[in-house]
């Protein structure tokens, strides 16, 4: 049974998305069978894989919304073993649509459990708000990643998005763990970026990853390439931090991992 986990910041441009396109590849590329679901109407996280329009017969929306069966959604990327349910800008509406649905929080649980047995891990990329779809993404998830920017104005959302998380707990989904905190976009130059670090390690330090993402041109190049990082460029800064990521992701689920790299 595949693992589901979400990638998750109410906060905007904190590294969502790179670190789901990323952590996935990486996933697959260590032989890993990988399903990204993009929950982002932007769908960034498809064309970040390759992926392109006229690729798209159904995608998350007719999923989510219209139950159309998720096996038809599934399409296969370049990178060996990694798999999208692609978005589209329909996914705009569907939070209108869904609020009269019996059940409107389990919609996305309900096409991810149709589809989770058939891969290793299944890693949904959140869109940038607190609503109704990020609501579908946490009740259908095992645990959650959270992305947070080496800059101060990171910080104050993350509150937030933890009482939004006690409530799924509480409330809807009770099994949701906090799977790690991941800082990103870091620039050791940077004074602010180290008092970040040294904040969100005080506030939440058993849930902090080790490894911290750096600012990395190659990481921002990549998605203009339709490729994750680890096949744009492998011997960069960005794909080494992003195979220390998963490494130590697969460590705490007790699964064969990787030589660590520096």
């Amino acid at each position: 049974m595949g693992k589901v986990v979400a990638i998750a910041n109410q906060k905007g441009g904190v590294g969502k998305t790179t670190t789901a396109i990323n952590l996935a590849a990486c996933l697959a590329i260590l032989e890993k069978k990988t399903l990204i679901i993009d929950s982002d109407p932007q769908a960034n996280a498809s064309s970040g894989i390759g992926i392109k329009n006229d690729q798209i017969v159904h995608d998350t929306y007719d999923c989510l919304v219209h139950g159309v069966d998720p096996k038809k959604a599934i399409l296969e990327s370049s990178t060996p073993n990694l798999f999208i349910i692609p978005s589209s800008i329909d996914l705009v509406g569907a939070e209108i649509e869904l609020v009269d649905k019996p059940e409107r929080e389990f919609q996305m649980r309900k096409f991810i459990n149709a589809v989770k047995d058939d891969f290793d891990y299944v890693i949904i990329d959140c869109l940038p708000s607190l609503g109704l779809i990020t609501i579908n993404a946490l009740t259908a998830a095992d645990s959650v990643i959270i992305p947070v920017q080496c800059e101060i104005f990171s910080l104050e959302g993350l509150g937030k998005l933890k009482d939004t998380i006690g409530l799924v707990q509480g409330s809807i989904n009770e099994q949701l763990k906090i799977e790690g905190i991941v800082l990103s976009m870091y620039d050791s130059r940077l004074r602010m970026a180290r008092l970040v670090v040294s904040e969100v390690k005080n506030m939440v330090k058993d849930h902090v990853f080790e490894t911290i993402i750096h600012r990395n041109s190659k990481v921002g190049e990549a998605p203009s390439m339709g490729q994750p990082v680890i096949l744009y460029d492998a011997t960069c800064k960005g794909s080494s931090n992003f195979l220390n990521l998963t490494n130590e992701f697969l460590i705490k689920n007790n699964d064969p991992i990787i030589q660590t790299t520096t």
